[in-house]
Order: C-alpha cells, then structure tokens, then sequence
C-alpha cells in the first residue's frame, strides 16, 4: 500500500476513534435541574421530611440524588467556587441522612439556608 494510502486509513481511523469516544462523567446532563430540586425537594416536603426524620430510605436516597444534581448545575449568576462550596455542604448532609447519621438533620436544616445561595447566585 502507499504511503498516502495508509496516512488516509489512519487519519479515518482517527476519527472514527474520536466521534465513538463516550462521554464523560463531567459532561453527562444533571439528573435534575436546578428547578426541579427547588420545586420538589426545597420548597416541597422532601428536605423537610428527610430532615425530620420522617423519610424513607427511598426518599432519603432521592433527596442526596437532587442534591448532587443541583451542584452539578450551573448557577444563574455568581462565583463557581461559591457555588461549589454551598452545594457541596448540601450534598455532605444529603449523605449524612442516607447513611443514618443521627446529626443529619440538624445538618441539612443549617445547609439548606436558602437566602446563603438565592443571594450570590440566583
């Protein structure tokens, strides 16, 4: 075969190699938008449930699925590293009530403060 032959088969390959690659993690869509978690689990009775001590595992489990959503959404406006930082410590209590700790109410309560994120970022 020639040279350039070869060159076009490889540089098809290439690109075949590059367009099949799968998505990462980081760039799959949120489970939740940032709507959804203010609707459902915010404003609506799972945050207060969870934090209550009133949920299910199933709810507890839903709750800590919105709360990594909601730091893997872009926020309106703000500092990404605010951001990251406010959502994180939502996401820390979501994890505490999923694994049974006994403070993950008074944690979610005290990270859910609502005027700490709407401030800087909404």
């Amino acid at each position: 075969m020639s040279r350039k032959l070869i060159a076009v088969f490889t540089g098809v390959a290439l690109m075949v190699g590059i367009v099949a690659m799968p998505v990462s993690a980081e760039d799959a869509k949120p489970k939740y938008t940032t709507k959804d978690v203010m609707k459902k689990a915010m404003k609506g009775p799972l945050l207060k449930k969870v934090a209550g001590g009133e949920a299910s595992d199933e709810e507890k489990k839903e709750l800590y699925e919105m709360l990594v959503a909601l730091g893997q959404n872009e926020p309106k406006k703000g500092d990404a590293e605010s951001w990251k930082t406010l959502t994180g410590a939502l996401e820390k209590a979501g994890k505490a009530a999923v694994d049974g700790d006994a403070d993950a109410g008074s944690k979610l309560e005290k990270a859910a403060n609502c005027k700490a994120c709407h401030t800087p970022h909404k």
